[in-house]
């Protein structure tokens, strides 16, 4: 078990992902730099605000 860097739980690295999740270990890995931190919920999350907001970044 892992504890997660931004929600502090403790999570199954070895969970298997949805395609948020995926996505979120993309993002995890390429642009924040913390990947094989986060929880799934995190990594799912994160994903999703990129997809609402992640444009107001890049522009």
């Amino acid at each position: 078990m892992k504890i997660c860097s931004i929600c502090k739980t403790e999570y199954d690295e070895n969970e298997p992902d949805s395609l948020y999740g995926e996505a979120g270990e993309w993002l995890a890995e390429e642009f924040f730099k913390d990947a094989g931190e986060l929880c799934k919920s995190c990594r799912e999350n994160r994903a999703r605000l990129v997809m609402m907001y992640g444009h107001e970044m890049n522009t």
